[in-house]
């Protein structure tokens, strides 16, 4: 580790998980040296109309680029790991990550033809990696996917620790514990501060274990005189594991549906993170042919995403299977916040279809536990680091003003806890903490294979266009006179009916028409301000006989 520069200061700041749910990206940075912590996605909110995916602003790490040492990735998640695709691009550093969410960053890679290019690194939790000025360190957690670790960050102004997602499972489905030892160990070296999930920071005691859900799903399957579909997110290896064994424990087979749910069970299973007994796996096309008292399905779907396969199971529009009267459906995950429309529209599907749902969060139905802590396990983690500063993350604002009063239960100090927007920096010099200048940071709106080049406007555009609908006015103008040779025509889309409009459109026309010759009159030829006329005065009339404001679009054209 280099000596400590006086004028050095260690900067912490999020440029993506805080203040939301997802797209978590945490930067330390002392003097020339940059650290990362992981590279989400998020799923874009309702007004994003179009965007299928969003990812973190990165324009302060390609600005400082050659300060960048590296990024480690907490764990396999999608909203850890799925915006490196399109970070990488952009910029080209080591990605550090253990076994499993390497196998699966791979799989990204490789889709995006960024394998070959990118210097991929594997972990333990017993690795120590030198990164310029700082060195990091691990710790096992327990989460909903193997290989989870937190991140011990030292620097020569102090110990930055982040716990990424955890929860503290002591009947852990594949008997890896957390390492309390270690973490204990950590925070009585001293630790400066501490960067910890938020996300179940408003709900009491602790978060149930993920064995629990093997003894239901166990029982369920053996209840169901039929087949059973089970839907859970396809990196909740753990809640995979279970659906085999209660397979294996009721003499079933698994059929396993969706692209996502496909790849990471075969990741998985290659590199020895799921038991799959010989056999066990049949393919979709199968199912048919089997005994349904003999068949599970598992596939994606648990959030209502349009194209998954529930979805299109409940719609009767899978190529493969069809959801028969009598047969069990478990929805084995929480909506995420936005999604329960989605969710419920599903369920509703798939009860008029015959089918016996089980659904609802984990206390209700059994089926779903978090993979976050709650609130006692939160205090544990804060107990057992005992940080000078803490700094709650991921989460939404309310989640963070709440775990900083957890913190402040606990015995750190008020004015030692920053609650953080994306792009707010705490710097550090001397051993004390303090709000810093912000960095450029926000959201990059991924559209088709377009990154970033759909922004406010565009959005405020496609929200017009969905409310109102557009106006599209076609003149041909002579280029001699300026007088008027063809149209106005008016073409509406999203407006009003042109056959049941013909009134209101042939006023507009008039309107149209009338606007142009007396700017022609008063000798405005302008393009510019022709267009801008017409819009103005077709917009009054149209919101005075409607009350409505559609988007207006003149074409002027010359001959």
């Amino acid at each position: 580790m280099s000596k400590k520069n006086i004028q050095d200061k260690l900067l912490v700041f999020a440029l993506g998980g805080v203040g939301e749910i997802g797209k978590n990206m945490y930067v330390i940075q002392y003097g020339n040296d940059i650290v990362v912590v992981d590279s989400g996605l998020k799923f874009p909110e309702e007004d994003m109309l179009g965007i299928d995916i969003v990812i973190p602003d990165i324009t302060y790490l390609t600005e400082n680029r050659d300060k960048v040492r590296g990024i480690i990735i907490t764990h396999g998640h999608e909203d850890h790991i799925g915006g490196l695709p399109y970070v990488l691009r952009h910029l080209n550093v080591p990605v550090y990550a253990t076994k499993l969410t390497l196998g699966l960053i791979e799989g990204k890679l490789k889709e995006a033809g960024l394998l070959g290019e990118t210097k991929r690194i594997l972990i333990n939790a017993d690795s120590v990696l030198e990164l310029g000025a700082i060195t990091a360190s691990f710790f096992k957690t327990n989460h909903s996917i193997p290989d989870s670790v937190g991140v011990c960050l030292d620097t020569p102004e102090g110990t930055i620790v982040h716990t990424g997602d955890f929860k503290f499972d002591f009947t852990p489905v594949n008997d890896q514990y957390a390492d309390l030892q270690r973490i204990a160990e950590i925070g009585k070296r001293g630790v400066l501060a501490l960067l910890s999930d938020s996300t179940n920071a408003e709900r009491p005691g602790m978060t149930p274990s993920e064995s629990n859900v093997g003894v239901e799903l166990t029982e369920i399957f053996r209840k169901s005189q039929q087949r059973v579909v089970v839907a859970t997110f396809a990196s909740n290896v753990h809640r995979i594991q279970q659906v085999f064994n209660a397979a294996m424990a009721t003499k079933r087979k698994v059929a396993i549906v969706g692209r996502s749910m496909v790849n990471v069970v075969t990741i998985a299973g290659e590199l020895g993170y799921l038991n799959i007994p010989e056999g066990m796996i049949i393919e979709p096309e199968e199912v048919n042919k089997m005994a349904s008292e003999r068949v599970v399905v598992l596939c994606t779907g648990s959030q209502g995403e349009p194209m998954s396969a529930l979805t299109r199971m409940a719609r009767s529009t899978h190529r493969k299977i069809d959801i028969l009267p009598g047969d069990t459906v478990i929805i084995a995950a929480t909506p995420i916040p936005g999604n329960e429309r989605d969710v419920g529209r599903t369920v509703d599907e798939l009860f008029r279809l015959g089918a016996n749902v089980i659904y609802g969060p984990g206390s209700v139905s059994g089926v779903h536990v978090s993979g976050h802590g709650s609130q006692e396990e939160l205090k544990l983690m804060l107990n057992l680091i005992k940080p000078q500063y803490f700094i709650p993350i991921h989460g939404e604002y309310r989640m963070l003003r709440q775990h900083a009063k957890l913190g402040e239960a606990v015995g750190v100090a008020p004015e030692n806890i920053f609650i953080c927007d994306i792009g707010d920096t705490v710097e550090f010099q001397g051993g004390v903490g303090r709000k810093g200048s912000k960095v450029a940071s926000g959201n990059v709106l991924i559209d088709g294979l377009g990154v970033g080049d759909v922004g406010n406007i565009v959005l405020r555009d496609r929200k017009l266009l969905s409310q109102d609908g557009i106006l599209v006015v076609v003149v041909t103008l002579s280029k001699q006179d300026g007088t008027i040779k063809a149209g106005p025509d008016i073409i509406s889309r999203g407006f009003v009916y042109v056959r049941e409009s013909e009134g209101l459109l042939d006023e507009a026309n008039r309107i149209v028409t009338t606007t142009l010759n007396k700017l022609m009159n008063d000798k405005v030829n302008e393009w510019a301000s022709l267009k801008t006329n017409v819009k103005d005065a077709l917009g009054r009339f149209l919101y005075e006989q409607t009350r409505r404001r559609p988007m207006i679009l003149p074409i002027i054209m010359e001959v």
